[in-house]
């Protein structure tokens, strides 16, 4: 019997692997030309970022602290040597201590190795020859009532009205130059004394340059909590409520 002959139309069925495309080997030029478009990209988009990456970089350190307050100690700006005596108390260890001290007057002063906010500022005015805690004594020994009436004492303690940050705000309105208390850090001076309220107190620190390449920028010296003394970018961190400038010039009984 003979087999049927298959039909021209009729489909054979192919059986074995499935044939592939050829595939075309990577383009040499093509890899090195988006490497080139890349390249561009980073370099005109990413360059303006440089100084910016760079100055992120740059935190306190005790050899920074060191650099800035050579700088700043010689200078003829009363503000910046303050803001130089500030930067070397960042270096002392200190523990947190708002106690009360008996201590001597005038120029009296509670262990070095203890304090807190208002003590940074005392002790820094005191290296350029300010004693803060005479000339608030003496004004509140005339004027009680013109000070804050908010602590147990009927009359003026030189022991503790000067390490109190509500009596320190209101001698430098009194003498000092009273500033906007803006969040504009073009404001600020080195050397300024900024007072912030944190929760239901108040706190006081000494504007100074930021470290290194951010040497343009307003940090402060504060000690605000069981660290101490610190050196840090945070002018704008609380509600600033005070803003002051004062140089020693004028004073009580003047």
């Amino acid at each position: 019997m003979r087999r049927p002959r298959h039909s021209f139309f009729e489909t054979i069925e192919y059986i074995g692997p499935r044939p592939e495309k050829p595939r075309r080997g990577p383009s040499f030029v093509g890899g090195w030309l988006l490497l080139a478009i890349a390249g561009t990209i980073v370099f005109f988009f990413g360059r303006p970022l440089l100084p910016f990456l760079k100055a992120q970089q740059e935190t306190a350190t005790v050899e920074r602290a060191d650099d800035l307050i050579a700088q700043l100690a010689p200078s003829a700006s009363f503000g910046e040597r303050l803001a130089a005596a500030a930067l070397q108390r960042t270096k002392a260890h200190v523990t947190f201590d708002p106690s009360y001290y008996r201590i001597a007057y005038p120029c009296g002063d509670i262990p070095s190795d203890r304090g807190y906010g208002p003590d940074v500022i005392i002790r820094s005015f005191r290296v350029v020859g300010v004693d803060l805690q005479q000339l608030v004594h003496e004004d509140m020994l005339a004027n009680f009532k013109v000070y804050p009436q908010i602590y147990p004492e009927r009359e003026a303690d030189p022991n503790i009205d000067h390490r109190r940050v509500p009596n320190l705000q209101r001698f430098f309105s009194r003498f000092g130059d009273s500033l906007p208390s803006s969040r504009e850090s073009t404001d600020y001076s080195i050397g300024d004394l900024v007072i912030w309220q944190v929760g239901r107190d108040q706190h006081i620190g000494i504007v100074v340059p930021g470290p290194g390449a951010r040497s343009e920028e307003r940090w402060v010296v504060h000690s605000l909590d069981k660290r101490g003394p610190v050196w840090e970018d945070c002018l704008f961190d609380f509600e600033v409520v005070g803003h002051f400038r004062y140089d020693g010039m004028k004073r009580p009984g003047n």
